[in-house]
């Protein structure tokens, strides 16, 4: 068995990931390494959960804030980037830390990447004003003509996935699906996952508890700063979208609100159903001691 491990703290939002992974960094003395794909951007930090200047400064972190939203960063990149940077603390590490939410950023560094066509970025702008004038059941319709397969497995309620789907679809004249599957898995370490979890009621709570706490560390603010650039990708997120919507008059504020941690409740369901499948994943108590956690490793 490979001696280099990667520790996946994984789970929903506000399951309490970044707590853990702090811990786990200061018990084996190393690094943690982010792939919340929200964190990767500057301009971004009270709606992201950003750990605190306290937090970053208690172990070594990489991929936080160290991109801006103007500035195009696929899974691609963080792939290789990470892949690279992994390599390097291995020559020093025998344990790294990878924590966050975003489960196919995770997987693709742990598991590879399948490998896809160069896209036209004015195809994936096209697509965008399609959507955004014609809805996303457009969208839903076009994959369904051009890769009915892929069309019965993506979440029809995504549009930047279904945008990617019918991207390398109409790129290349075949099915997207056609090229799943082809995947090179990194070889030079090892992954332990470990799946934080909550009862349901409880992780509601924890989830409109933080909201509250965003909202007094100044969320409304910060998205009044970025509401010019509204339309960006980085910016399709929720804490976000349901401010933009307020400010183009659509929500009020209590309803923003409320849609906020409506909205981040049903995103942390998504979370859940993704991670499901870590079928060999240490199964978490969000409430165990860290000492009770480290005995399981």
């Amino acid at each position: 068995m490979n001696s280099k491990q990667l520790l996946y703290v994984a789970g929903p939002t506000a399951s309490g990931k970044t707590t853990l992974a702090i811990a786990l960094a200061k018990h084996f003395k190393t690094e943690v390494i982010s792939c919340d794909s929200r964190q990767f951007y500057k301009e971004m930090s009270i709606g992201t959960t950003v750990p605190s200047s306290e937090e970053l400064a208690a172990v070594p972190h990489h991929f936080i804030q160290q991109k801006s939203i103007q500035n195009p960063y696929s899974i691609g990149d963080f792939q290789r980037e990470a892949l690279d940077l992994l390599k390097t603390l291995f020559k020093r590490k025998d344990k790294v830390i990878l924590v966050g939410g975003s489960g196919m950023y995770a997987d693709a560094l742990i598991d590879g990447l399948d490998h896809f066509p160069k896209v036209d970025s004015s195809l994936r702008n096209k697509l965008q004003k399609q959507a955004e004038e014609e809805g996303i059941i457009a969208l839903q319709q076009l994959l369904k003509k051009h890769d009915p397969d892929h069309y019965q497995k993506v979440d029809l309620e995504n549009p930047h996935r279904l945008i990617r789907a019918l991207e390398i679809c109409l790129t290349s004249g075949k099915p997207y699906s056609s090229f799943l599957g082809n995947k090179q898995v990194p070889d030079f370490f090892s992954t332990q996952k470990l799946m934080i979890q909550w009862e349901r009621e409880v992780l509601y709570e924890r989830i409109n508890l933080r909201v509250d706490q965003m909202l007094e560390q100044g969320l409304e603010k910060e998205a009044k700063n970025l509401y010019p650039f509204k339309k960006i990708n980085a910016l399709q997120t929720v804490g976000y979208q349901e401010w933009f919507a307020h400010f183009d008059g659509t929500y009020s504020r209590e309803t923003t609100i409320e849609e906020i941690k409506k909205n981040t409740r049903r995103y942390a369901k998504r979370q859940t159903t993704w991670f499901r499948k870590y079928s060999d994943a240490i199964l978490i108590n969000g409430a165990d001691p860290v000492e009770e956690i480290l005995m399981k490793l």
